[in-house]
């Protein structure tokens, strides 16, 4: 089991960047694909990036891909969200989430959630 906990979420204008962390608990993290994702006020939960266990691939929603990138760092237990150009419509609390082995765009194929971050951008 692990456990996670998301960081580095606030306010920033439009055009700014922020960097999101996730701190993972437990001996196993190297092992888990992770994923993040994020939810608007009355909107669903969606994908914004993965990436597999070992850091070799990512996969990015389309209306993140060039702006945001995602990496780990199996040492550190801990996975990062860059966000660059950011826009209003980015708003919305972030989530990391973790399942065994291989990554995926599909929230139902997580296991685990961290509690999330808000993302405000202003415009």
């Amino acid at each position: 089991q692990v456990q996670l906990v998301e960081s580095g979420g606030g306010l920033v204008q439009a055009g700014g960047s922020l960097r999101l962390s996730c701190a993972a608990s437990g001996r196993t993290f190297h092992t888990y694909g992770m994923g993040w994702f994020r939810q608007a006020p009355g909107k669903e939960r969606e994908f914004v990036a993965t990436i597999s266990y070992n850091g070799g691939s990512t996969s990015y929603a389309d209306s993140v891909k060039g702006r945001f990138t995602i990496s780990r760092d199996n040492a550190k237990n801990a996975v990062y969200l860059q966000m660059y150009r950011l826009k209003p419509e980015d708003t919305a609390v972030y989530y990391c989430a973790a399942r065994n082995w291989g990554s995926s765009r599909y929230y139902n194929q997580y296991d685990y959630w961290g509690p999330g971050t808000q993302v405000t951008v202003s415009s």
